[in-house]
């Protein structure tokens, strides 16, 4: 009996423990994972074998990295090899904050550039949101004013060369901005469901959208969300993430310390100073407790 002849992809889609992977070839196949250790994540290359329906993974590549959040008792993977993370903002919901610094900090801590998304510029109350937004520009993060019903066209040049999740709460626009930069995204999305047994496209499960040729890179979507916890990060990894703070921590006067109210603190002393807002501490403070719980 000839043994069967491992193919390369890249899973492109997840729903449960079904994927669907993207040869080299350009085929896609609906897959299934050999063993039950392993979870995957759009983004993760893979080695799979042809089987009755479709392919079997039988093994998956190192990662460049993983991006994911996590409570207490369990983990869920987001994205794999990834470079860039993207978070939508809209005037018409109200913006999360907590939410989006933790984007941020699981951005940092994964390696990956951010950058904000303000859409919906064609709305009154846009002005009030870029206002909002001044502070992370401040900090170095980039905001893309755009339009995803009229003009997406400021997004291509942060796309391209580019692994990109886009995240953002439900409502901000994010399957709209999608459409406009992948226009066979309904159809694709509605034939993939259908064959994973989800039945119809409620954007529920993470989707990966090569750019079109001849540009280079993709996008992952990814489900809107109301929480976003960052449990396995450690103090120090939630520090380092901070990049006004973590130049700070190592002139403090003990290697331990919480920035709180420890003797020769040096963030304490830079917070006096006004070197930083006061509520980048307090998320730190609030995010050091939580991994410590």
């Amino acid at each position: 009996m000839t043994a069967s002849k491992t193919l390369q992809g890249l899973v492109v889609e997840t729903f449960r423990r079904h994927y669907t992977v993207a040869l080299d070839s350009g085929e896609r196949l609906d897959c299934v994972l050999k063993g039950r250790n392993t979870l995957l994540a759009c983004g993760d290359e893979v080695e799979i074998e042809r089987v009755a329906g479709g392919g079997a993974i039988t093994a998956i590549k190192p990662r460049q990295n993983l991006f994911f959040r996590s409570d207490a008792v369990r983990q869920k993977l987001i994205a794999a090899n990834v470079t860039q993370i993207l978070g939508v903002a809209a005037p018409d919901i109200a913006l999360d904050e907590m939410l989006l610094n933790r984007w941020i900090v699981a951005a940092e801590a994964a390696h990956c550039r951010f950058a904000l998304i303000a859409n919906k510029r064609d709305l009154s109350g846009f002005s009030s949101l870029r206002e909002r937004l001044k502070p992370y520009e401040t900090l170095g993060y980039a905001v893309i004013e755009t339009c995803a019903k009229n003009d997406v066209s400021a997004l291509w040049p942060w796309l391209e060369h580019q692994q990109s999740v886009l995240i953002g709460q439900s409502g901000m626009g994010k399957s709209t901005l999608i459409n406009a930069l992948f226009p066979e995204a309904r159809s694709e999305t509605a034939m993939v469901s259908e064959a994973l047994g989800s039945g119809k496209h409620t954007t529920t499960s993470a989707t990966l959208y090569p750019l079109p040729a001849p540009r280079a890179g993709w996008v992952i979507d990814i489900p809107g969300m109301k929480v976003f916890g960052l449990a396995h990060l450690t103090p120090d990894e939630l520090t380092a993430a901070f990049k006004d703070i973590a130049p700070l921590v190592a002139h403090c006067r003990f290697r331990d310390c919480r920035h709180d109210k420890e003797p020769g603190c040096a963030v304490q002393k830079a917070l006096n100073e006004n070197f930083f807002h006061p509520k980048r501490l307090e998320l730190l403070q609030t995010l050091i407790r939580e991994s410590s719980q």
